[in-house]
């Protein structure tokens, strides 16, 4: 599997506002007990990838985008 880390600052904030709105809308994403406004969540998301513990990858095998916690084991074996 060949993923790549895109930096967030390479995308317009247009399309990093689509990027994070279709991942927190995705089939499965959780946020535990408490309902999350979609505002809430698309902060929660872009300050995570502010603060860089969660980043922006891009699969080639699959040709999608994805949001990775930072320590996520797959960004550990990937090939660059």
């Amino acid at each position: 599997m060949s993923i790549h880390i895109i930096p967030v600052n390479r995308l317009s904030p247009v399309a990093l506002q689509g990027v994070i709105e279709e991942y927190v809308t995705r089939d499965g994403t959780d946020y535990g007990d408490a309902e999350i406004s979609l505002e809430q969540k698309i902060k929660y998301v872009r300050d995570r990838l502010k603060d860089g513990s969660a980043v922006l990858i891009f699969d080639d095998k699959t040709e999608t985008t994805n949001i990775l916690l930072a320590n996520d084991p797959v960004l550990q074996n990937r090939n660059t």
